[in-house]
C-alpha cells in the first residue's frame, strides 16, 4: 500500500466527531496531516451511528495505506465490526482500533502524518490508554 493511513472518528454525535477531528488536527500541528474524517450521528442529524456515514468517511479517509477507525461507545463498536465482517463495505486495510477516543485520535493522527504504517498508527492510538493524568 502507498500513501498515508487515514483515520475515521466514529461517534454517536456529529458534533463530537467533528470537534475531536478539529482538536487532533490542531494538536498535530496543522499543515499537511494525514486524512482524518468524522463519521458522527445519523444521516438526519440525530444521535446514533450510521453504517452509511462510516462507509463514506472511510472511503474519504483512504489514503492507500489503510484506515484506522476509532469509536466512542459500544454500539459504534458493533457497527464497525459488522462493516468489517461484511468485508466489502470498507476499504481494504480498514481496522477497528481499541483506543481512547480523544487521546487515541491525536496519537493516531500525529503518527499517521509521519507516514507510519497501519500497525504503528494502531499501536500509537492504543498506547494512549497508558497516558497518566495525575
Amino acid at each position: 500500500m502507498s500513501g498515508r493511513v487515514g483515520i475515521v472518528l466514529v461517534s454517536h454525535s456529529a458534533a463530537v466527531a467533528a470537534s475531536v477531528a478539529e482538536l487532533a488536527r490542531g494538536l498535530a500541528g496543522g499543515g499537511d496531516t494525514a486524512p482524518i474524517v468524522p463519521a458522527g450521528g445519523t444521516p438526519d442529524g440525530g444521535l446514533g451511528t450510521s453504517s452509511d456515514l462510516i462507509t463514506e468517511a472511510a472511503k474519504a479517509a483512504n489514503g492507500g495505506a489503510g484506515v484506522a477507525l476509532l469509536v466512542d461507545l459500544g454500539s459504534a463498536v458493533l457497527t464497525v465490526k459488522a462493516l468489517l465482517a461484511e468485508g466489502d463495505e470498507l476499504p481494504e486495510g480498514s481496522r477497528l482500533v481499541d483506543a481512547p477516543f480523544v487521546e487515541g485520535a491525536v496519537a493516531a493522527l500525529v503518527t499517521a502524518s509521519t507516514g507510519a504504517d497501519l500497525d504503528a498508527v494502531t499501536a500509537a492510538a492504543s498506547e494512549a490508554y497508558t497516558y497518566r493524568k495525575d
